[in-house]
């Protein structure tokens, strides 16, 4: 079937080179490839965010996709029986079927409270940090124990800057693929991931909700690589005190000159008229096919089939499934 591929970015793998520098994926090259390309080197390292970025640049060019950067797309509407991408700067893409795959992490989320601290703090989102370069001299609070936060966390402390953690740890894997048993222990734990936990088996529906609502489990980073580089847990953020300063839940005030939110990202789905969206502002769809807008099609979402279904290892199967459902929706 004829398709093209809008990016927003000017190059085929930007939303990854404009993270902080030293991020690598949380998993393991051997669960980071999609279909029909392994990334080079050895299956158990952890890739950087730049060798991803060229991996999906040499995907697009093995396969010949067609992919045209430098579009971001501002509004999705129906006109006439079919779908209208209006690009920024004028010009619009017209199709019988779209794919909505702008991934799991959207708008930056910040507390409510973020506007109220000192404007002397400098605070960043995690998305728009870099490295501890771009900060003020002096001690760093983290807020958001997840996997980014930890590894900003570690980053920092490992450039010798105090750092603290804010947050409840919301657990890890307690392998390391370094290892000859996480070696052997990683693929058992992908394939619970990808037939188990999944929304067509009994425990696959009972613990989606829980997953949905809390951090995923630390991957990479372990409680002990925190621990040895110095960094401080704390309770979470409760608030800003009236000198604006971070109030910590056990009433703790945190004097420090910087501040980077960890805390996650929000959907946003304002730009697509007439979808509608679940209570986290999620749309409406069921293994990726929305009903109420024929032809309208999401993938990468946040279990949308599996607890793996909006990584990059993890997104085949839900590719797969579509494209059936696309080639069908056109036959008829």
């Amino acid at each position: 079937r004829p398709f093209v591929i809008v990016d927003a970015h000017a190059r085929i793998g930007d939303t990854w080179r404009t993270r902080w520098d030293g991020l690598r994926l949380f998993t393991p090259a051997g669960h980071d490839a999609l279909p029909g390309l392994p990334l080079p080197g050895k299956a158990f390292r952890f890739p950087s965010k730049d060798e991803m970025a060229d991996y999906l640049a040499r995907y697009a060019e093995a396969f010949g996709l067609a992919v045209r950067t430098g579009s971001p797309v501002e509004r999705l509407e129906l006109a006439g029986g079919r779908y209208v991408a209006r690009i920024r700067g004028g010009g619009a893409i017209e199709a019988d079927n779209v794919v909505v795959a702008t991934g799991a992490f959207q708008k930056p989320r910040v507390p409510a409270f973020a506007p109220d601290l000192d404007p002397g703090i400098v605070q960043l989102h995690s998305s728009r940090y870099r490295n501890p370069d771009g900060l003020r001299d002096g001690a760093v609070l983290v807020v958001g124990p997840g996997n980014s936060g930890a590894d900003i966390a570690l980053d920092l402390a490992t450039a010798g800057r105090h750092t603290f953690l804010a947050g409840k740890h919301p657990g890890h894997l307690p392998i390391r693929t370094e290892s000859w048993r996480g070696r052997m222990a990683f693929p058992l734990i992908w394939f619970v991931w990808t037939h188990i936990l999944n929304i067509g088996t009994p425990v696959g529906r009972k613990v989606r909700p829980k997953i949905l609502a809390g951090p995923e489990p630390l991957i990479r980073v372990k409680p002990s690589d925190l621990e040895r580089a110095g960094v401080e847990r704390t309770p979470r953020v409760a608030g800003v005190t009236p000198a604006g300063l971070p109030l910590l839940d056990d009433g703790r005030i945190l004097d420090v000159p910087n501040v980077i939110w960890a805390t996650g990202y929000r959907p946003d789905f304002s730009w697509i008229a007439g979808v509608e969206l679940d209570e986290r502002g999620e749309p409406l769809q069921d293994r990726g096919v929305v009903e109420d807008l024929p032809g309208l099609f999401f993938l990468g979402r946040e279990f949308q089939f599996a607890f793996n279904s909006h990584t990059v290892g993890g997104v085949g199967r839900d590719a797969e499934q579509l494209a059936g459902a696309i080639a069908a929706r056109v036959a008829a």
